[in-house]
């Protein structure tokens, strides 16, 4: 099945609004969102979520690493390539960067559990062992942040799978980091 990549013209009218704000914040409407917008609901919610995850006690750095970390699990290339170049826009170090992309131990301790962890709830469906959960919090994590990794990786599922089911196309923003798994 094709899906439309919709822009401001094309878009039902209930997603308009949302693709203008993306539009405005970030110079251009994100394919993600274009093919998002064919269901005005589903892009409502992904925006919202992306919002609210913002919202949560970990810090910027430690939010990309939970979106990367969970793209990566679910194999979304376009989601890894798009959170690479957002992650240096937050001043996410390339070598976190790169470790999550190629498959690596993250060298920050505490950065390496966030993904450990964050990578076992994705993997494990929400069914994380007492053993990683004891790693997280000894890290210096908390049952709060356990809690905001279920909501980071609830956003990210919905991109996701948004992008397997709908091959969306790389945008020419995200082209430079490409990604693909690492056999």
């Amino acid at each position: 099945m094709t899906y439309t990549v919709h822009n401001l013209e094309t878009a039902p009218e209930a997603a308009r609004d949302i693709l203008a704000g993306a539009k405005k914040t970030f110079g251009f409407v994100p394919n993600l969102l274009g093919v998002m917008a064919e269901a005005p609901p589903l892009v409502k919610a992904y925006t919202t979520l992306s919002r609210i995850f913002e919202e949560t006690s970990f810090s910027p750095v430690e939010r990309q690493v939970v979106l990367l970390t969970v793209s990566s699990e679910n194999d979304c290339a376009y989601c890894v390539a798009a959170h690479s170049v957002i992650a240096g826009m937050h001043k996410v170090p390339s070598d976190v960067v790169g470790a999550i992309r190629d498959g690596k131990p993250i060298a920050d301790a505490k950065l390496q559990a966030l993904h450990r962890f964050t990578a076992a709830m994705t993997r494990q469906r929400g069914w994380p062992t007492e053993e990683d959960t004891r790693a997280f919090v000894q890290a210096g994590y908390t049952k709060t942040h356990v809690l905001e990794v279920v909501l980071g990786v609830g956003m990210k599922i919905l991109s996701n799978y948004t992008n397997h089911a709908a091959a969306t196309p790389l945008d020419a923003a995200f082209a430079s980091a490409a990604w693909s798994k690492v056999a």
